[in-house]
């Protein structure tokens, strides 16, 4: 009895390791070989990645299956971001997404464009009914595409928590369907002196290490590092699949000082709120000026992401005349490892004060705000991610809106918003809403737009920078592409652009009545497809007005046979 109980209990322990394991499985959403194009949290612009990218053999309209058992929760529909995107709930608690397709099959379609219809508007985010679209693995729900704001052909794909809507990497999904057995690659390691509290060769600024390869294959370090107190260190890396060219992130990295871990990020889950931390996870300043992504490996005391762990924030100190052993290890999904040591002397040097230049001290924890003449700054607390020595200066100009005001001499992130008010010096157009906040960037001019309040203009800013203010008394243009093929291929297309502040709106009507133009934002094409149940044949008036956001417009008209 005993050796059967015994017997048993090894049994259900198996078996439900089994069942476990099993249930950590997803169908592959296509009927072909998985090869990626993006993996899970890798570094984008304000944001990390929340999924991963199947290719889909450089074309689009491949049929995507559903992952897993399920009912589709949300459907989006939208020229931006994710494009059209499918939402399927599953019994375990997980959620799958599928973005950029080019089409829902024909019963959620239907439904979308009955509600684009009755909302008179493309853009959707529509909540179906649980028991509407129930789906079974395997289900062909939508076709690929490459819609919103895609780079080219592919299905992105996230598997969520439900309940707390937190991204989990797919990988953990998929392990057994793919081949993995090339390791991360190091790009670059740069070192920071923390300021008024380091000093690296004898300077306060950071310095990029110089990487060789030896002939064994092994990346070390060139030169000699001299350092005495607080030194931080961010490295730059990629990884690499069997199978692809692609480069893409990497999942884990650890760095231990003298075999003591002191650093360690795990990219395996975050939530959308902690997706924008990605700016302090970096160096900042070298993705704005060099677009290069240096991965911090120490924690700016505003920065609250949970995938990251260490030890005195990171920053090791250098406090004797000794070499110091550094070890960097970096790891993807599949347990392929890089490692990289450095070496530092430690050698007491004098280390400078910090560089104040006459600038406002700013707490990253606390409310900061700053005044001068025509300008207005109020930063609330947290929105810094380190504490700053705000410096400020004008250039004046007597014959613009306002003057130019730099908000600090060098690009700083704002976690949320920070905001901002200028005064007009030249208040002379009857319709204040052409009047918008601009931020200078090199030569051009980018939109913020704002709020006009008694010869002030009040905006949100997410980053210091150079601001001014701009009009925009333009309308945005609309281009009709090809219209004499327009009735033959039952097609109306347009092109739009705006010339400043953007497109804020359009309406397509015939005869008086909604119809509906599908928005590509990346190529500024809208698209009427001639539809037969709402369409009638005879005499036609189409009417297409466009809007920008400071509400200036444009239409155009289109006379026309239905036959």
């Amino acid at each position: 009895m005993r050796h059967y109980l015994i017997t048993l209990i090894i049994f259900l322990l198996t078996d439900g390791l089994s069942f476990t394991i099993q249930s950590q499985q997803l169908r592959n959403p296509f009927n072909f070989p998985i090869l990626l194009s993006g993996n899970f949290g890798e570094l984008r612009n304000n944001h990390f990645h929340a999924g991963i990218d199947f290719k889909t053999q450089g074309v689009e309209g491949k049929a995507v299956h559903a992952a897993k058992d399920g009912f589709v929760s949300r459907i989006s529909v939208s020229p931006w971001g994710y494009g059209n995107a499918l939402y399927i709930d599953h019994p375990d608690g997980t959620t799958t997404v599928y973005g950029h397709l080019k089409a829902f099959n024909d019963s959620i379609a239907t439904y979308v464009r009955n509600n684009q219809y009755e909302l008179e508007r493309f853009s959707v985010d529509l909540i179906p009914e649980t028991n509407r679209f129930p789906v079974k693995e395997g289900d062909i729900i939508a076709l690929s595409g490459n819609t919103g704001s895609s780079a080219g052909p592919h299905l992105h794909f996230e598997v969520r928590d439900t309940e707390s809507d937190e991204v989990v990497d797919p990988f953990d999904y998929y392990k057994g369907q793919i081949a993995d057995k090339r390791a991360p690659k190091i790009q670059g390691v740069m070192a920071y002196p923390i300021e008024g509290k380091g000093i690296i060769n004898g300077s306060r600024n950071k310095k990029e290490l110089k990487l060789i390869t030896a002939k064994n294959g092994q990346q070390i370090v060139a030169g000699k590092i001299e350092a005495w107190g607080d030194i931080a260190f961010a490295i730059k890396s990629y990884d690499y699949m069997d199978g692809t060219s692609n480069v893409y992130g990497v999942r884990k990295i650890t760095l231990e000082a003298d075999s003591q871990l002191v650093f360690k990020s795990d990219m395996n889950r975050f939530s959308f709120d902690e997706t924008r931390y990605l700016n302090s996870f970096v160096d900042y300043e070298e993705w704005i000026e060099k677009h290069s992504f240096y991965m911090k490996s120490f924690v700016d005391p505003g920065n609250k992401l949970c995938f990251i762990e260490s030890v005195n924030r990171g920053i090791i100190s250098i406090n004797e005349e000794r070499t110091y052993h550094l070890v960097y290890q970096l790891e993807d999904a599949f347990g392929n490892k890089t490692r990289l040591s450095v070496w530092i002397d430690g050698k007491e040097q004098a280390i400078p004060a910090p560089q104040t230049n006459g600038g406002e001290y700013f707490h990253w924890k606390s409310e900061n705000k700053f005044g001068a003449k025509g300008v207005r700054l109020t930063i609330p607390a947290g929105n810094l991610y380190d504490d700053v020595y705000f410096r400020y200066s004008v250039k004046e100009d007597s014959t613009a809106l306002a003057p130019t005001y730099l908000l600090h001499d060098r690009t700083i992130a704002i976690h949320k918003q920070a905001q901002l008010s200028i005064r007009l010096q030249k208040d002379s157009i009857e319709n204040k809403q052409q009047y918008g906040i601009v931020r200078r960037q090199n030569k051009s001019l980018l939109w913020i737009g704002g709020t006009y309040r008694n010869g002030w203009l009040d905006a949100g800013i997410r980053e210091l920078g150079s601001f001014t203010v701009a009009r925009d008394t333009v309308p945005p243009v609309i281009t009709p592409i090809n219209p004499a093929t327009w009735v033959g291929n039952r097609v109306i297309t347009f092109r739009i652009t705006d010339n400043l502040s953007g497109v804020k709106s359009y309406r397509g009507e015939i005869d008086g009545r909604f119809v509906l133009f599908e928005w590509d934002g990346k190529k500024g094409l809208v698209t009427y497809h001639f539809d037969k149940e709402r369409l009638s044949k005879g005499n036609h008036k189409l009417v297409f007005t466009l809007t920008d956001a400071c509400n200036n417009v444009s239409t155009y008209e289109y006379l026309f046979i239905n036959k």
